[in-house]
């Protein structure tokens, strides 16, 4: 399937499907679900979350004491 296809299918542009194959893009909830139906896949046998190098799970401010 193209990129030109699979955008189609999901109804973005070519180039979200390019950023997202090259990492440069998250997609929404919507989109990785999506784009899973096409494949007839579960989202987490496409798609897998890699926290940021800067995240320090240690100074987490929103956590109540």
């Amino acid at each position: 399937m193209s990129q030109a296809e699979l955008a189609s299918l999901v109804d973005v542009r070519r180039e979200t499907i390019v950023n997202l194959e090259n990492g440069k893009y998250n997609p929404s909830l919507k989109l990785a679900m999506d784009i899973a139906k096409v494949f007839d896949k579960k989202v987490e046998d496409i798609f897998f979350f890699e926290p940021d190098e800067d995240d320090d799970d240690d100074d987490d401010e929103d956590e109540e004491e």
